[in-house]
This record gives structure tokens, sequence and C-alpha cells, in this order.
């Protein structure tokens, strides 16, 4: 929505000449609600649930895009949309969560990529058909807000998480949802669906979790750190790019169709990723395949600005394979009792980089192929250090922060060999010598 009003109100608002700083800020306005809505929304769900703060926050979209329509200023308009922005991301965030520790490994992959990217690239799609036929921004914004009460019914439907209730020591109503699972799925359930180990690490109902906590150990910190760059790599990346399609040569409609269309594909290939691939060879290949197309686009003559426009359209490519991706693979690394703390902590520090995208493409004033260096640099960067996190392909989801996985350095028995020798007291130093160098030449 922030692409197709970025245009839509400067027409409306007549910002130009000494107002013309307010086009790129309104964007940017947008996105500093959905940086705001990050970091609360992780925390309250954290808190209170994934389901009310899903629904709350639906509704809070849904009203809010309403009341859009009866704007009549531009401050109105961005107050309002500042609103819708906390909202979305808010949204966004607890049903991913939400469907993730409620659903098994395998279809808990499908929901993360088919389920709610597919889909968001299809809504993507919808936007700029709408808006071309729907020439009146308030008709538009009418039109988006009416799905948002299509939604209320599902509260009857979806449960809370039983992960979460867990968490939270309410154990009575964790087992109730998944006796009713089970009863849909008509499944026997066992007498005894939670049993106690000893010596297993339970949370205790009256502790709360911080975004402190994203930084309390050694290992969780450098997680959070990495995660932190690529976050904003590909928001600021994504984004960039996605606000520069009606400056694209050709209609600004199709260029913005054909930017939604790109992203089904690279979702299907996000899940099939996903599904077979280990998640820091999957994640730093399609972030280096994002780089590479935005540092080739300065090598295409000026004569062929088709090409240009698809090498961009492959960056997006593999900048959106990597965000879905991402959300997944952070899913996984954290536990329950902080995931929607880091998810939200992590979706903040991403619309840092949203916030700085709509600027981005005005770094071409000084030199036309700088953002796209800048960019590819990131991402390049970014794909360097995935290969730092700890791996969960085939793993459990983690339940503490005690739980969480640690990265396996690759090892090379030759070396352990090495190390074996010197640790031995039988041998000459001669020797010794002699056989380090043999072993550390099987490893080159």
């Amino acid at each position: 929505m922030a692409k197709t009003f970025y245009f839509r109100h400067i027409q409306i608002f007549d910002l130009v000449c000494n107002d013309k700083w307010k086009q790129p800020f309104t964007s940017s306005v947008y996105f500093l609600g959905v940086l705001c809505g990050s970091f609360f929304s992780g925390q309250l769900s954290d808190r209170f649930g994934r389901k009310p703060v899903l629904f709350v926050t639906m509704a809070v979209q849904t009203l809010f895009t309403f009341v859009q329509v009866f704007s009549q200023s531009w401050e109105m308009f961005s107050v309002l949309f500042f609103i819708v922005g906390l909202g979305q991301i808010s949204n966004y965030v607890a049903a991913f969560v939400l469907g993730t520790e409620i659903l098994t490994a395998t279809v808990r992959v499908l929901y993360v990529t088919l389920g709610v990217c597919l889909f968001f690239a299809f809504g993507y799609m919808m936007l700029p058909l709408l808006a071309f036929f729907i020439r009146d921004w308030r008709s538009l914004l009418l039109v988006m807000s009416v799905p948002g009460l299509v939604y209320i019914p599902l509260w009857w439907f979806i449960p809370e998480s039983p992960r979460w209730l867990l968490s939270q020591g309410r154990v009575e109503e964790a087992e109730a949802i998944l006796r009713d699972a089970a009863r849909r799925n008509r499944v026997t359930a066992p007498e005894v669906i939670f049993e106690e180990s000893e010596g297993e690490e339970k949370p205790k109902p009256e502790e709360h979790h911080s975004p402190l906590d994203l930084l309390k150990t050694s290992n969780i910190r450098k997680i959070t750190l990495i995660l932190a760059l690529v976050w904003f790599t590909l928001s600021m990346g994504y984004f960039a790019i996605s606000l520069n399609t009606s400056r694209l040569h050709g209609d600004p409609y199709v260029n913005c169709f054909i930017s939604a269309a790109i992203e089904v594909p690279a979702y299907v290939i996000s899940w099939l990723f996903l599904r077979y691939l280990p998640r820091r060879i999957s994640a730093s290949a399609s972030m280096l395949l994002g780089g590479g197309a935005l540092y080739f686009i300065q090598l295409v003559p000026p004569s062929l600005p088709s090409l240009s426009i698809a090498l961009e359209m492959l960056g997006k490519f593999g900048m959106a394979i990597g965000t879905a991706l991402m959300y997944a693979y952070t899913g996984e690394l954290y536990p329950t009792v902080i995931r929607n703390t880091a998810l939200g902590s992590c979706a903040m520090i991403s619309r840092v980089g949203s916030i700085i995208a709509p600027y981005i493409m005005t770094l071409s004033t000084y030199y036309k192929y700088l953002p796209y260096i800048l960019l590819g640099s990131l991402l390049v960067l970014s794909a360097m250090a995935i290969p730092l996190l700890p791996e969960s392909f085939g793993h459990p989801l983690p339940e503490t922060i005690k739980q969480m996985h640690k990265r396996k350095w690759l090892k090379c028995p030759s070396l352990k060999r090495m190390r074996d020798h010197l640790n031995s007291s039988m041998m000459k130093p001669n020797d010794t010598r002699l056989q380090c160098y043999q072993i550390l030449t099987e490893c080159i």
C-alpha cells in the first residue's frame, strides 16, 4: 500500500516544489509506524499471547485504513498512515509466529513460504490492478479496508499457541487445544500429553522477557547482531527496489505488477529450499544472487534499459527468497519464550532500513549506479555473515534460551589427528614436526 500512495498523494496534496521533500518522507512515516509496531507487538505477544495481539492489530489496521479515506491534509494522512503501518506489521509477525508454533515441521515450512509469503505476493499483485481501475485514492482505500471485516469470524476458529501456553505454565489450556485438534483429525490423544522430565528446564509462569534477553549471552548476542545486519539489508534493498519500479522505463502499473509477480516463483523456490536444503546455504546463496544482479546493472549499456530492469527484478527475486527464508530461519533459531520478541525486534531493525529505502535511489543524483553498488555490497556482506549462524535444519524448535542452537564449526579429521599427535608424549620432537606437516598438507 505504501508503494501506491507514495505517488497518489503527490497529486492530491500538491507535494511539489518546496513541499517535494514530503514525497519520500510520507513512505518513511509509514515505515516508522512499522518500526514501532515491530518493537511493541513482539513484547505484547510474548506477554499476552499470539491470538489477542493478532486480532487487535488487524482491527487497528482495518479501522485506520478506513479513517484515512476522510483525510483533509497531508499531516492528517501521514499520522493515520503511521498507525496503519503500526497495525500491519504487528498482525503479520503475530500470525507468522502463531502458525510457526502450532503447525508441525513439514506443514510449518509450507505455511511460512507458500502460506504467508505467497499470499502476500498475490495481494501485492492485486494492488496495481485495483489502482489501475480505481483512480480515486479514497475509493481505493475504502476497497482495501473492507476485507478486514472478513477476519472477524476467524476468532472462533484460530486457537492460541499451545507452545506459548506451555511457556506460561498454562498446561491445561494447551492440552485442551491439542485434544480438540486430535478430535477434529479423528486421532486418539494419549491420556497424558505433557509429561514432566527430570532435569528439564521449565519456564516459570511469572518470568517475563524483554528485548534485552536477545543480548543476554554470548551465543544469543552473536546471533542477534548477525540477524540485525541481514534483516536491515534485506528490508532496505527490497523496499528501495520496490519503490523504484514506477521510475523505471515503461508503464508504472505494469512495472509494479511485474515487481509483484516476480515474488511468486521466489516464494515457491524458498519453500523448496526450506524443505530440502540447510538454512545457511540457501539464505547465503539467495543474497549472493541478489547482490550480484544489482552489481551487474552498472555494466549494462544505456541502449538496453530492458536488461537493466531484468537485472533489477532478478536482484529483487534474490532478496524475496532471502526474506522468506530469514523469517522461517529466525523463528527456528530463537526459543518459544522470546520468539515473538525476537522476530519483532528483527522486524524493527529491518524497518530502519525500510525508512531509509525511499532515499536510497536519490543517491543516483551523485552517481547513477551508486544505489545499486551500495545495496549489492550490503547483500554480499550479509551473505558472508550468514554462515556464522547456527544451523537449524532438521532440529526441533528450542523452548528456552539454554536450548538455543549453537554453531557447529566445520571439522577437519586430519586436524583432530594433529592435535592428538601433539598431545602424545610418546613422540620425539622431530617426528612430531614431520607428522604435523604431513597432516596439515592433507587439509589443503
